[in-house]
């Protein structure tokens, strides 16, 4: 019996106002996804500033973050050994931060899978970034499909060692410069890295 491949939901990139203006669907208390701008969203990619974090040590091991990008605040949750991911970070950190979307107690909240510290001017770039977004969501949608796909061959192509950049182009068949721009993002982000000139290796 074949094994089906497991698809992540895309990481919609959104403001903080935006996630809490939206609509939960729950089924059974269980958070299913949040209507969005007419998107069912269950994963987000957030760059926002810590205003506030809170550890609890213990037996009942809990940590969270207050993340702040002008529009409205959200936390990060995390529980048991996971609180360990919020060690380093400190309040005024800026941060990219890719999780789930949860709900619990009429609360919308966050479980982190990637956090990566930035440095400040990656908020007015994610702002601009959001603004073009806006004017032109058709657009927006084929490049998200594109990075999407990207991050799809470079996992597969892991047991060989990374995936080369000349050969996503050959098999996307989209424009080089736009395949090309999305390793760079990528390569920001942390998702992926680059162990040789053209070749790219999938990191998480």
């Amino acid at each position: 019996m074949e094994e089906k491949e497991f698809k992540r939901h895309i990481a919609y990139k959104l403001k903080i106002g935006e996630i809490l203006e939206g609509t939960p669907s729950l089924e059974e208390e269980k958070l299913k996804f949040v209507e969005i701008l007419g998107n069912r969203v269950s994963r987000i990619n957030l760059i926002a500033n810590i205003t506030d974090k809170f550890i609890q040590e213990g037996e009942k091991k809990f940590g969270s973050i207050t993340l702040d990008d002008a529009s409205g605040q959200i936390k990060a949750k995390v529980f048991g050994d996971e609180i360990n991911n919020f060690s380093n970070l400190e309040q005024g950190d800026t941060l990219m931060l890719i999780g789930l979307l949860r709900h619990w107690n009429n609360e919308i909240y966050l479980t982190p899978e990637v956090i990566r510290k930035k440095e400040p001017i990656f908020l007015l770039i994610r702002k601009t970034e959001l603004e073009f977004m806006k004017k032109d969501p058709k657009t927006s949608e084929e490049i998200n499909e594109i990075k999407e796909k990207i991050i799809e061959i470079v996992k597969r192509e892991e047991p060989n060692n990374g995936s080369e950049i000349s050969s996503i182009i050959s098999e996307l068949k989209s424009p080089a410069e736009t395949i090309n721009n999305e390793v760079k993002k990528l390569l920001e982000d942390g998702t992926i890295y680059e162990p040789r000139p053209g070749k790219i290796r999938y990191l998480g």
